[in-house]
């Protein structure tokens, strides 16, 4: 199986895989987990369930399936790691996944194999086979607090209960090898788990629980981070800058507490100072092409158009559906240029990322009667017809 890993930005404490290996995990589950090992119990598990083929099998006991109604559902729910600088590209609201999870729901005996597959996983990686005992303890008490009212038929995994009882008959005698190497991933954890709450958590709620947390921790820098990230989303950039430099003052040189400085001094006005921290980020692996749209932005603020051009081509070559925005600053860019077709086109295919088909079909029409380039004569002609169909 090639496996995709996904975020549903919703409260719910769940985790489901669907047909293909794709694997989703809910907002409100991981923002809820203490420490990598418990996140690693639960990726585990739901691995677990796709190399069985519950999946399939759950599908072949429904009689009711629409199988299109299912993809369009998990095209719309599958969300990228975009910025808060493009957040309406990078999460979906899900409303129609908790409605239909439904179908995907496992029996006892998928679970208890899914649970005893997951440990022999976990026993063979750097993490330990105590997160999924633990991670499961916390579904369990989200269940008995009634956490967002949660639906029988959004529980994708019954029998909680009885599932920690038995994974910790499996786990009572367990004693990690003394060749095992323990991963030590907890700080990311703890980054990406604040990255969620700062960026989509709903804000004043999020906002006092990090306050109480940084009474008590208040050198933390993932809760500096979140608390910065929270600030900019209420448009005090000053606070959010002031936080987000004291987390990197811990945690220097880290790429995600520099794309977000970079950015909300982009917001601020400042391109150059937004260049100069960015520049820092555009190499790293995951964080790079956050960077680079955001340094497309600064250059094209700063009017040097050859290097806005140079990183928005970058960003839309690599994510064509994650910055929609990407291709509304490249028509920016063909205008000041005087190259209206080319702005035509690109504005075109931001309407259509949008889904604002008329207007898109408006500007594909404008740029054929206007380019004098073959190649894109051909791709708008294509493009016409798929927003057509």
């Amino acid at each position: 199986f090639h496996y995709t890993f996904n975020i549903i930005n919703s409260d719910v404490f769940n985790a489901f895989a669907s047909p293909a290996a794709n694997i989703f995990f809910y907002r409100g589950l991981i923002t809820s987990l203490d420490s990598i090992d418990e996140l690693a119990g639960i990726v585990a598990h739901e691995i677990a369930h796709a190399a069985s083929r519950h999946v399939s099998e759950s599908i072949d006991r429904s009689k009711y399936i629409n199988i299109g109604s299912l993809a369009g559902m998990l095209a719309g729910i599958i969300i990228g790691t975009a910025s808060g600088g493009d957040t309406g590209a990078a999460v979906i609201k899900s409303s129609m996944a908790i409605g239909q999870t439904s179908m995907l729901a496992f029996t006892r005996s998928n679970e208890t194999e899914a649970d005893e597959k997951g440990i022999m996983f976990l026993k063979e990686s750097c993490f330990s086979p105590m997160g999924l005992q633990s991670g499961l303890m916390k579904i369990r008490a989200a269940d008995f607090r009634g956490v967002e009212a949660i639906p029988d038929y959004v529980k994708t995994h019954p029998g909680t209960g009885k599932r920690i009882a038995h994974v910790a008959t499996i786990l009572s005698g367990y004693t990690p090898s003394k060749a095992k190497i323990k991963c030590k991933e907890n700080f990311r954890f703890n980054m990406i788990k604040y990255r969620l709450l700062g960026l989509y958590a709903d804000i004043k709620p999020t906002f006092n629980l990090l306050k109480t947390q940084l009474e008590s921790d208040p050198l933390n820098p993932a809760i500096n981070y979140g608390m910065g990230l929270l600030y900019a989303r209420k448009f005090m950039r000053k606070k959010a800058l002031s936080h987000l430099k004291k987390a990197l003052s811990i945690n220097v040189f880290d790429p995600m507490i520099l794309l977000e400085i970079g950015r909300i001094y982009l917001l601020d006005g400042e391109p150059i100072k937004a260049v100069n921290v960015l520049q820092g980020v555009k190499s790293d692996p995951v964080m790079g092409i956050m960077a680079k749209f955001h340094l497309g932005e600064a250059y094209l603020e700063m009017q040097d158009l050859e290097l806005a051009k140079k990183n928005l081509k970058i960003v839309i070559d690599a994510k064509p559906l994650l910055y929609p925005k990407a291709y509304y600053n490249m028509a920016n860019i063909m205008s000041q240029e005087k190259r209206g077709g080319f702005s035509h086109f690109y504005l075109g295919q931001y309407y259509s990322k949008i889904k604002q088909y008329k207007n898109a079909k408006f500007h594909f029409n404008k740029a054929l009667d206007t380019l004098d380039d073959s190649e894109y004569i051909k791709k708008t002609e294509t493009l016409l017809i798929e927003i057509s169909q």
